[in-house]
């Protein structure tokens, strides 16, 4: 699914050059679900942001699906991330001004999805997060671990081939973290990729291996608690 060959990203300033991603050469295969760790400022969210082609990188090699995506404009990037790739991030990014059901919806409005068949779509997502009771309520009147399944909800309505998560639990307590982590893991055991940046060795055990960059590169890889040594 995910391919790159000395994928490297430099940011520069007048006074300043800062490689954040050092020759990264790294892959996916469908269905996996991948963890990534390392110390703050090791490049992990700069490698998920060109991962999903948010950013492009300053040279190398990224496929998606044996295609080579890297090199697309920004305009192309975008039409390229929709209906592709979902993301999750730390701290929810939903629309204070739509109810749950209305942030669920905009990836489907994007796609310029029929309404019908939107509506339809939105419904069984909620139902399968348990949010039709809060349907209608806005990000505000919900809780932390309520807003993280909308967020994993609006993600997952398009049926993308990729959730990327980036630091999914980090604004959560324990046990919604750990609520977070079964609904990640219950989209895998159904088909779809993940890709996830956490801080905590718990919930990196939940993926099937975890690679750790430090300064730009990847250092070490080892293979989820759950699925052996």
């Amino acid at each position: 699914m995910i391919r790159t060959v000395n994928l490297r990203k430099v940011f520069q300033t007048e006074e300043v050059e800062t490689t954040a991603l050092n020759d990264v050469n790294f892959e996916m295969k469908p269905g996996e679900f991948v963890s990534i760790m390392g110390p703050s400022g090791c490049g992990k969210s700069t490698l998920l942001n060109l991962l999903g082609l948010l950013d492009s990188p300053s040279c190398g090699e990224y496929h998606f699906m044996e295609q080579e995506v890297g090199k697309l404009s920004e305009r192309d990037r975008a039409r390229f991330r929709k209906g592709n790739i979902g993301f999750v991030f730390q701290s929810f990014n939903l629309i204070d001004e739509l109810t749950v059901a209305e942030n669920i919806e905009l990836p489907l409005l994007y796609l310029k999805t029929p309404s019908a068949k939107r509506k339809l779509a939105v419904q069984e997502v909620m139902e399968h997060m348990q949010l039709v009771p809060r349907k209608n309520h806005f990000p505000q009147q919900l809780s932390g671990g309520q807003q993280q399944r909308v967020a994993v909800a609006r993600a997952i309505v398009a049926k993308p081939k990729l959730i990327l998560a980036d630091e999914p639990t980090g604004n959560l307590d324990s046990r919604n973290g750990d609520e977070v982590m079964r609904l990640l893991t219950e989209l895998n055991n159904g088909g779809t990729s993940i890709l996830m940046v956490t801080h905590s060795p718990t919930y990196a055990d939940f993926a099937h291996r975890t690679i750790h960059l430090f300064d730009g590169k990847i250092v070490t890889e080892n293979v989820g608690r759950a699925f052996g040594v």
